[in-house]
């Protein structure tokens, strides 16, 4: 397929398209950063196809999917084009129409299914209601039904989860029961959008080889929405990629992925993690060791009562490691693997139970919180969320000054060094006077790590610090924080489920499964010879493991 707006619908083994959209355009209103958030758009998807739909955030990737399910906001119109599905036009559609064909012939799985979920409402009645609403399976054979799904998308006891909440259940089991609903009425057009982002790679693997078993068996039409490489490499047939709201490059998966014909195709391949260690970086390694960490031990301990048992999750369980001057460590595991609280704990933010943080030349772990909050300026985090990190009523030089001000550092010497440090991370010093809101993700990312540097710690621990950004931005972002450990020669931990990133960027990596380090070395030895099992789980599960993209790489 190529992207050709003006085509007539093409056929695939003499058979029409079971979706065609063509010349799709969506206005966006007055003042956005363009005129149209998607712009004379046209690719078709056939019965028993996945199509990867590939970008960027704000490419439209998205709001195409959403034009397909009728679930664009009230602001946003199209103002031209067709969406032929089975030859009709679903823009001509009225909602009643349109509301009695989501389930029945075209549903949708959401990235978050914590969100698309009823919280008051158990699995099984959720289920339910997507047949209710339609009039299909009645009595008993609603139940049997509901069963029946579960069982299909492979989740554990059936009988026991109809009658569970969605709070209970891992991201990965809710992501399986919002693919269990869509599924429900068997529809003949699956719309994906960016399903596995949230989830660990294990988990991931697992969701992307359901995705492929119903596409095979069922003979539906898969559109799948994601700015992951990784992930069209694994599973698709046919890719469309899109920038800014234009479709620049359309074809079967093997020849985009390694023959890649637009410039922004080939940018956004040479920017996936490569999982190898940057040039130099043993060089870089100091003898001076900035953190000793020995026997450290964090339990939680939950419930308890007159009828419930009291459980202990011991999500730190003896770690040990070390971080030298100028040296990045991964710390990587899946979630609830005790990564996260290895830096909790490190920065005093929860209780630690046992062991011993030996940090310039003090065990802080015996430290009280009086003794520690002079070495707070020594240790600082770079957070998962920038947003939600960075105060939207203050403006970003008030964000990144406050610090060195409570610290006895003059204002004017702080607004100075403020503005040095927006350069440094290569944003404009006009960014000042400027509010969190008025950046992108990337941006507010890179005031995080301003904001981290105003202190000259001589630790920064990075948790999740660019798993919520797009892989160009994540490029952009992993290529900055080694050019400030270079120049400023601080010591890095880096907490991550990706391996490929941990990979690149680190010196040295821990594995973590269950509170415990299963395996540690260099990232080379973890990558390419993983001896534990879950190790070698974890590099199995990697999407699109396969591919290589070296040759686009080294080309870009």
């Amino acid at each position: 397929m190529q992207a050709n707006p003006g085509a007539n619908p093409a056929t695939r083994d003499g058979a029409a398209p079971l979706l065609s959209i063509r010349d799709l355009s969506i206005a966006l209103p007055a003042g956005g950063d363009r005129p149209y958030a998607v712009r004379d758009v046209s690719y078709d998807l056939h019965a028993g196809e996945i199509l990867c739909i590939v970008g960027e955030s704000g490419s439209g990737k998205s709001m195409s999917a959403n034009a397909i399910m009728g679930l664009l906001p009230s602001y946003l119109k199209p103002e031209r084009g067709r969406i032929l599905f089975e030859g009709r036009d679903l823009l001509a559609q009225d909602e009643a129409t349109l509301l009695g064909m989501r389930g029945k012939d075209m549903a949708m799985v959401f990235q978050e299914p914590l969100s698309a979920l009823n919280p008051v409402m158990t699995i099984g009645e959720q289920i339910a209601e997507v047949m209710r609403v339609h009039h299909a399976y009645p009595g008993e054979a609603c139940q049997r039904r509901v069963l029946e799904l579960l069982e299909f998308v492979g989740l554990p006891d059936p009988a026991a989860l109809v009658h569970s909440y969605p709070f209970r259940l891992s991201g990965g089991q809710r992501q399986r029961v919002v693919i269990a609903m869509a599924l429900a009425l068997e529809p003949k057009l699956l719309i994906a959008d960016e399903p596995t982002t949230a989830l660990d790679v294990t988990t991931q693997a697992q969701i992307l080889a359901l995705i492929q078993r119903i596409q095979a068996e069922k003979g539906m039409g898969v559109m799948f929405v994601t700015h992951d490489f990784g992930v069209v490499a694994e599973i698709a047939d046919r890719v469309a990629v899109m920038e800014k709201g234009v479709l620049v490059e359309a074809g079967p998966a093997a020849q985009v992925l390694n023959h890649p014909q637009h410039p922004y195709t080939r940018r956004l391949i040479a920017a996936v993690p490569h999982g190898r260690a940057g040039d130099g970086a043993e060089a870089r390694r100091k003898e001076e060791v900035v953190l000793d960490v020995r026997g450290l031990r964090k339990t939680y301990v939950s419930g308890g009562g007159l009828f419930a048992r009291k459980r202990v999750v011991h999500a730190v369980d003896g770690v040990s490691f070390s971080v030298r001057r100028g040296e990045t460590l991964g710390i990587v595991g899946e979630s609830g693997s005790g990564k996260s609280t290895i830096g909790k704990c490190l920065l005093r933010l929860t209780d630690i139970d046992g062991g011993e943080l030996h940090f310039d030349g003090q065990d802080i772990a015996r430290l009280s919180e009086r003794q520690f909050r002079p070495l707070r300026r020594d240790v600082q985090m770079i957070f998962q969320d920038p947003f939600a990190s960075l105060n939207p009523r203050h403006t970003v030089g008030r964000i990144i000054s406050d610090g060195p001000v409570a610290n006895g550092v003059p204002p004017a010497q702080a607004e100075a060094r403020t503005r040095e440090l927006l350069e440094l991370v290569g944003l404009e010093a006009s960014a000042f006077d400027r509010y969190p809101n008025q950046f992108s993700g990337g941006q507010r990312q890179r005031i995080g790590i301003a904001r981290a540097l105003a202190l000259e710690p001589k630790l920064l621990v990075a948790d999740e610090s660019v798993s919520a950004l797009d892989v160009s931005v994540q490029a952009q972002v992993l290529a900055l924080l080694d050019t400030l450990q270079r120049k400023l020669d601080i010591a890095l931990i880096f907490i991550t489920h990706d391996l490929r990133v941990a990979a690149q960027i680190c010196h040295q990596v821990i594995v973590m499964h269950k509170g415990k380090v299963v395996e540690s070395g260099p990232p080379d030895q973890i990558f390419d010879a993983p001896q534990h099992p879950y190790t070698q789980r974890l590099i199995g599960a990697i999407p699109g493991k396969e591919w290589d993209p070296s040759a686009i790489r080294a080309a870009a």
